[in-house]
């Protein structure tokens, strides 16, 4: 599935159909201005506070449901669709998560482990629930091996994201060449629904990230984008030298910049900020569907263009 102004030139015109797919209701990928951006907030990750203990996937659940509540109010306010990364620390951890996401909400959910051993852990419980059908594997880096790519295609699941953490070539262009790279193996191993995540480390490599996925976009099509908001975590200077208040503003400023890029989904970190980041990216959604109705394409009818005035 594609879709594209293949006729015209100037911003965010690219050479080649952008491909779509659709996951749990979900649609990613496409002609930004067209579809909306795709937001994606964690949760359990280290450090978050609805958890109680890390180890043993222990949490606070009315605290958790109603933080993913927020999630679904934003996306359902701006027409921005919305997925839950749910990260955990050991293979009991994401087995708890997973069960407990899955039970609250119908969203896309990504198994975000933070070793291979927990990630797998995630898929077999996927599998075994029958769910897998709603699943993201996030991710696949250039050195996964031959053992935890075959338990992605074993498990059935067919969407993951692809992390450029090219070492080899840490540069936009590097970041590209690896999903040239990469893709036939992905593509042979079942796993053709792939969001592409160009790899933001800090504030300094956003602008490689974002110039990536517009190059990936323009030569390949695939749905891209990533954790933009690393660049605001990983910033030291930030709250010292300009302020607590800082923070939120140069949050939802990195979104949407990313979004001017052409970015098709975006990991915008802890899913409480939803209140700031949602507002920010349909804003930019909008903007750019202006540009796509002067060039005759008219934007999907849940698009932020029609919610948010």
């Amino acid at each position: 599935m594609s879709d594209s102004p293949q006729e015209t030139t100037g911003l965010l015109h690219f050479r080649v159909p952008q491909k779509t797919f659709e996951i749990a209701g979900v649609r990613v990928g496409g002609q930004p201005g067209v579809r909306p951006t795709v937001l994606v907030g964690s949760m359990f990750y280290h450090g978050h506070k609805v958890t109680t203990d890390e180890d043993r996937g222990e949490f606070d659940a009315a605290a958790a449901e109603q933080a993913i509540r927020g999630q679904e109010d934003f996306s359902e306010r701006t027409g921005n669709p919305c997925m839950l990364d749910v990260v955990g620390a050991t293979p009991e951890a994401i087995a708890k998560h997973l069960e407990f996401a899955a039970s609250v909400t119908k969203m896309p959910l990504l198994i975000d482990g933070t070793t291979t051993d927990v990630r797998l852990a995630g898929l077999r419980y996927a599998a075994e629930k029958g769910i897998t059908d709603r699943i993201v594997y996030n991710s696949i880096q250039p050195e996964i091996s031959d053992e935890e790519l075959k338990a992605v295609q074993d498990s059935g699941v067919k969407t993951a994201i692809l992390l450029t953490y090219y070492l080899k070539d840490f540069t936009a262009s590097g970041r590209v060449h690896c999903v040239r790279e990469l893709l036939p193996k992905l593509l042979e191993a079942g796993i053709d629904q792939l969001m592409v995540d160009t790899c933001v480390l800090d504030l300094a490599t956003l602008g490689s990230a974002c110039s990536a996925l517009f190059d990936i976009k323009n030569e390949m099509g695939l749905a891209a984008g990533g954790g933009v908001h690393n660049a605001v975590a990983m910033w030291k200077g930030l709250k010292k030298k300009m302020g607590e208040q800082a923070v939120h503003p140069c949050m939802a400023a990195a979104a949407a910049a990313s979004v001017a890029m052409g970015a098709d989904f975006l990991l915008y970190g802890p899913v409480e900020d939803a209140k700031y980041v949602f507002p920010a990216v349909a804003m930019a959604d909008t903007a750019l569907s202006q540009l796509m109705m002067e060039r005759g394409v008219r934007p999907d009818k849940v698009h932020p263009r029609y919610r948010v005035g």
